[in-house]
C-alpha cells in the first residue's frame, strides 16, 4: 500500500495542516468505496499515485491563485479536485458530476478535511451557469466534446501565467483527437514531474480560451 509519503516528496512545502488532509485521503475513499464504489476496487491501494498525485499534475502546469475559482467536471469520487482543493485551500472549487451518489462521496470527504473551498453539485456540465478560470478533469471523454460542453463557462480576465481555459488529464496516444479539436493547445508531460512508471504516457492538455 502507498503512503502519502509519496506526495509530500514531491510538495515538500506544505503545511502540517495539509499533510494531514492528505494522510487521511487512503482511509476516508477505502472507507466510502466499501459503500459507493467510486475508485475501481483493486485500484484503491494505488490511490496517492494513481489518483492523488495524478490530481495534483495539474499544480505543476498552473499553481492557483487565492479566489481564482476552478470546476472540475465529471469530478467521480473527487478527482482531480479534492487533492487540488487541498493544496490550494483559499482557491474556490466547484466539483461537479451527473451521478448523485459521488457528489454525496466529494461531499462527505470534503467535509471530513474540513475544506471549506470545495462545493460539490450533481448537475451536467451543460446546465451550468458559473464563469470559472479554469475547467479541470480527468478524461471524462473526447476533449472536443468537452470543449462544446465548456468553452462558455470560462472568465474573459485572466489572472493566471497561463490563459485561462481547460486542463485536462489523460494518457496515451492523443494525435487523432487533438486534431479532431481543431483548437490551440499545449502538452505537459506528467513523467517531466513524476518517476513513477503510471506517469510515463500521462499528460496534461491545456487548451487556452
Amino acid at each position: 500500500m502507498q503512503s502519502a509519503e509519496t506526495i509530500f516528496q514531491y510538495f515538500p512545502e506544505l503545511t502540517n495542516e495539509q499533510r494531514n488532509q492528505f494522510s487521511q485521503l487512503y482511509n476516508l475513499y477505502s472507507d466510502w468505496n466499501e459503500k459507493i464504489n467510486v475508485i475501481s476496487r483493486k485500484d484503491v491501494d494505488n490511490l496517492y499515485v494513481n489518483h492523488v498525485l495524478h490530481s495534483l499534475g495539474i499544480a505543476k502546469v498552473q499553481a492557483f491563485k487565492p479566489s481564482a475559482a476552478i470546476l472540475d467536471v465529471g469530478t467521480g469520487g473527487g478527482f482531480p479536485g479534492i487533492p487540488l482543493a487541498i493544496l490550494f485551500p483559499e482557491t474556490n472549487f466547484h466539483l461537479v458530476d451527473s451521478i448523485g451518489k459521488k457528489i454525496k462521496v466529494v461531499n462527505a470527504v470534503a467535509d471530513a478535511l474540513g475544506l471549506k473551498n470545495v462545493r460539490g453539485e450533481q448537475i451536467r456540465a451543460e446546465q451550468i451557469k458559473g464563469q470559472y478560470d479554469f475547467i479541470v478533469s480527468r478524461a471524462v471523454t473526447r476533449l472536443k466534446e468537452f470543449y462544446g460542453w465548456v468553452h462558455n463557462k470560462v472568465k474573459k480576465e485572466s489572472i493566471h501565467e497561463l490563459d485561462n481555459g481547460i486542463l485536462y488529464l489523460k494518457g496515451g496516444d492523443l494525435e487523432e483527437e487533438l486534431n479532431e479539436l481543431r483548437k490551440p493547445y499545449a502538452l505537459y508531460n506528467l513523467s517531466d514531474y513524476f518517476n513513477e512508471g503510471f506517469f510515463e504516457t500521462k499528460k496534461v492538455v491545456y487548451v487556452p480560451f
